[in-house]
């Protein structure tokens, strides 16, 4: 099994889409083999639901976030996945704070498996859902061809 933590700032937009989105992802290509969970490096949003424009977006593509709520990276974590895909540069240097160290290298931006190296938009400034959940979409595909090379 492979597990998979997807990580943004506030776990309430960004991490959770990822998360959904790579959940249905694996579903439809019959891969039942990846764990795939999402968290925040902050703690501005522990316990709050997925932001209601976020969980609209997921909704329009058929996907389902009820019961998801805001939780934390934690260092101890590390041990417990072979992957933590941020949202954008930040969130790179806000794990590796956390962590301290990346002696595994499972530190990685979701947008690289797609051949990228920008980040996912933040719909929190841009407001533009569609455009953030574009973006995720193409990089859980790049992810889930990356997965499937590894399997």
């Amino acid at each position: 099994m492979i597990k998979v933590m997807f990580v943004c700032h506030g776990n309430i937009c960004r991490s959770p889409m990822a998360e959904f989105v790579m959940k249905k992802l694996a579903a439809e290509s019959g891969l039942e083999e990846i764990f795939i969970a999402s968290c925040a490096t902050s703690t501005e949003e522990l316990g709050n639901p997925v932001y209601p424009p976020a969980r609209a977006e997921l909704a329009k593509h058929g996907i389902g976030c009820s019961g998801k709520t805001a939780v934390q990276l934690k260092k101890s974590d590390y041990g417990s996945y072979d992957l933590f895909v941020g949202m954008d540069t930040a969130n790179i240097r806000n794990m590796h704070r956390i962590f301290g160290t990346d002696p595994d290298e499972k530190i990685c931006k979701l947008m690289t498996f797609s051949g990228r190296s920008d980040d996912v938009s933040d719909p929190w400034y841009t407001r533009d859902f569609a455009r953030c959940y574009a973006d995720i979409e193409e990089g859980c595909r790049g992810l889930l061809r990356s997965l499937r090379e590894r399997m």
